[in-house]
């Protein structure tokens, strides 16, 4: 892994090199940029695929105690990213976090050339369904947060709908998913920081601004949709498909929220042919 400072504090990320286009793969909450490891995979040959791991709970790198980690604040510290790498028309892909909405909205997306959106929150859904109302629920509490996480200790708590059942259809790899609590059973600090982002939801209001503003994002875009999901109404996406003046949308059939653990070669596959087709 290698690391960049940046001001909110240490980011680490995987960069496979190469001269390729280069797509930037972002991850969800209480998780970390392996989420991307078999998309990955199938792209690398032909793709720089540069993959942070943000300060979701997923990170083993404390930020720092007034780092703003509130949705825009996780938002702006992907585009000073792009910016301290130098990356320049970038792919930015994301899965679960629905950042690019106050990315965008909050003019930050200059260095990015064609946006991919697979399914996340979008609209007023932060926190969103089942499991992001659970988490906020937790998070509300004094030592919530790490109560709810030592409970994931269990493999078969992690089938619960409130937890992680809806968010794939089959169970990720206990391995995988150990790594990305492991943060969060360990570090009061990383406790800290995943409590200030679910805190740090804005209002309706501008959360539905945000994504209006998507309609300001002039590049091609793919918006792609768990055609099952549970916690992210593909209704969203076809709004959000809709918003976008480049904007396509497909859904994968057989999966649920996190299509890079259920359908990895399908999603990279569209991957591939949008990237195609947006550079012809």
């Amino acid at each position: 892994m290698a690391e960049v400072e940046l001001s909110a504090g240490t980011i680490e990320y995987e960069d496979t090199g190469g001269d390729g286009p280069v797509v930037v793969l972002l991850h969800g909450v209480a998780m970390d940029g392996t989420l991307w490891r078999h998309v990955v995979a199938e792209l690398r040959a032909d793709f720089r695929c540069v993959v942070p791991t943000l300060p979701l709970g997923g990170h083993r790198r404390p930020m720092r105690p007034d780092a703003d980690l509130s949705v825009l604040g996780v938002a702006r510290l992907v585009a000073e990213f792009l910016d301290r790498l130098e990356l320049r028309d970038v792919t930015l892909v994301m899965s679960d976090w629905g950042g690019a909405q106050a990315l965008v909205a909050d003019g930050r997306a200059g260095r990015v050339g064609r946006l991919v959106i697979t399914s996340c929150e979008a609209f007023d859904n932060f926190p969103p369904g089942l499991p992001g109302r659970n988490l906020y629920a937790s998070a509300k509490l004094p030592g919530g947060i790490r109560v709810a996480f030592a409970l994931l200790r269990f493999p078969p708590m992690r089938r619960l709908p409130m937890t992680w059942g809806w968010m794939t259809r089959r169970p990720v790899p206990r391995e995988v998913m150990n790594a990305w609590f492991r943060p969060l059973w360990t570090s009061r600090a990383i406790r800290r920081d995943l409590r200030r982002y679910v805190l740090g939801v804005p209002a309706r209001d501008e959360l539905l601004g945000w994504a209006e503003r998507l309609a300001d994002f002039t590049g091609p875009a793919l918006v792609v949709w768990a055609a099952e999901d549970r916690v992210m109404p593909p209704e969203h996406g076809r709004r959000l498909a809709a918003l976008l003046p480049r904007g396509a949308y497909v859904e994968i059939a057989d999966s649920y929220t996190l299509i890079p653990e259920d359908q990895p070669r399908r999603l990279a596959a569209h991957l591939r042919t949008f990237l195609a087709d947006a550079r012809a």
